[in-house]
C-alpha cells in the first residue's frame, strides 16, 4: 500500500501519533494510528481472526479525534482481502 501511494503521488503519513486531550488534560501516551491518506482517510490495519466491535470503535475514535470523516479498517487475516475491508463514515 505504501508503495502504491508513492507511485501515485498520494500523500500519506504512517504511524501518526495522536495526542489525547480530555477537558484540558493531555494524556502522556498518545494514540498511534496506522495510516493517514491524503489528510482525509484513516486506514487502520489488523491481522486478526475476526474483526470485533472494539476494532471499529478504535477507528471511530481516531476519526473523531482528528476530525476525519472516512476510515477503512483492513483485516489481512482473510483469504480474500476485500472480505476484510470495513468502511466507516462519520455522520454530520
Amino acid at each position: 500500500m505504501r508503495r502504491e501511494c508513492e507511485l501515485r503521488n498520494i500523500p500519506t503519513k504512517y504511524e501518526l501519533s495522536v495526542p489525547i486531550e480530555y477537558k484540558g488534560f493531555v494524556f502522556e501516551e498518545p494514540l498511534r494510528l496506522d495510516v493517514l491518506v491524503d489528510d482525509c482517510l484513516i486506514v487502520e490495519l489488523k491481522a486478526v481472526e475476526k474483526v470485533l466491535p472494539i476494532h471499529k470503535v478504535q477507528l471511530l475514535s481516531y476519526m473523531r479525534l482528528l476530525n476525519k470523516p472516512l476510515g477503512l479498517l483492513t483485516n489481512f487475516h482473510e483469504i480474500v482481502l476485500k472480505n476484510g475491508i470495513h468502511r466507516l463514515i462519520l455522520s454530520g
